[in-house]
């Protein structure tokens, strides 16, 4: 187990240094690539066409054959964590960045701890292991494609996910593209992104609390506790999405102010998927017959999102059915 752990970590820190190595060596050659016709130009003429090649040589092929090497999918998680600050970092040191200075830091620093949130999150879920194990969704797509999984999981798991991260980090690149001077709008997007991640910490913790308890309970052989509906989770059934999608809302909200609007497109795409994962989230609550009515009572009362107060009625309604 420990000789395992030291495996996938050194893979882990060791995977993203072919991309890293690539844009440094850039860096200190761009000065020379201007005006050439070298790879070196088009480099630094194409920002966003250089991220989209490094995640699909870095991310997509490299990711997928130590995959398929380990018959298991677990990296692309750890990296959507890590993806956006290596993507803002990009493009704020790329040499056609164009920018406000303060807009730059505020979310070079918001995007930061967005990231040691979510990391920390994701060790403290798969209990401070590497490469543990895959999503859950990667199981159930595994013995779905069976033999062809091997070429499906390419597309599946990791091109899909490069229009996701990219997509969804698009008002990176336009924060990097603009000088336009900082004013208020630019305050708002910054308290509404601390308060999503905000929310989506305490969210996070309280839901890991509650599947702590209810391990203890299991080990004591004691009855478990069959659905969270406390703390946050008693005014929304999925608080944690919501702050994380108020978080990727209120960074387009920087793109908006600079006049590129048209960026919500990623952030739009990547709730119509989170909608869809919290429809097989809530299905598989229901094919768990300890959970399926607590938690049938709980969808009828409760929001599925946005917090809200609870529903009387449908309380009412739901005990005496």
């Amino acid at each position: 187990m420990a000789a395992r752990n030291l495996k996938n970590a050194t893979i882990a820190l060791l995977v993203p240094l072919p991309s890293i190595v690539f844009f440094l060596f850039f860096i200190h050659a761009h000065s020379d690539a201007a005006g050439g016709n070298s790879v070196f130009s088009w480099c630094y003429n194409h920002p966003f066409l250089l991220a989209n090649v490094l995640f699909f040589f870095n991310v997509n092929v490299l990711f997928w054959i130590i995959g398929l090497i380990q018959s298991n999918n677990w990296m692309i998680d750890l990296y959507w964590t890590v993806i956006p600050v290596m993507l803002v970092h990009y493009y704020a040191s790329h040499p056609m960045t164009v920018k406000d200075g303060l807009r730059s830091v505020v979310v070079i620093g918001l995007t930061w701890v967005w990231s040691v949130r979510l990391t920390h999150n994701y060790f403290r879920r798969e209990k401070w292991q590497w490469g543990e194990r895959e999503d859950w969704r990667f199981n159930e797509m595994r013995r779905q494609y069976g033999k062809q999984w091997w070429w499906v999981s390419f597309f599946a798991v990791y091109f899909s996910q490069q229009i996701f991260l990219i997509g969804i980090c698009l008002p990176m690149y336009a924060i990097h593209m603009s000088n336009k001077p900082w004013d208020r709008w630019d305050f708002l997007a910054t308290v509404a992104c601390i308060i999503g991640i905000v929310i989506a910490y305490y969210a996070d913790t309280q839901l890991h609390d509650f599947v702590q308890k209810n391990e203890r309970l299991k080990e004591l052989g004691a009855p478990t506790v069959p659905n969270l509906d406390k703390g946050l989770w008693r005014y929304s059934r999925h608080p944690n999405y919501f702050g994380e999608q108020l978080w990727w809302w209120s960074l387009a909200g920087f793109a908006w102010n600079l006049e590129q609007g048209w960026m919500f497109i990623g952030t739009f795409i990547n709730t119509l998927c989170l909608a869809y994962v919290t429809v097989l989230v809530e299905k598989r609550m229901l094919k768990q017959q300890h959970r399926a009515e607590a938690y049938g009572r709980y969808q009828k009362s409760t929001s599925v999102w946005i917090p809200w107060f609870r529903s009387a009625i449908k309380d009412s309604k739901a005990k005496t059915s």
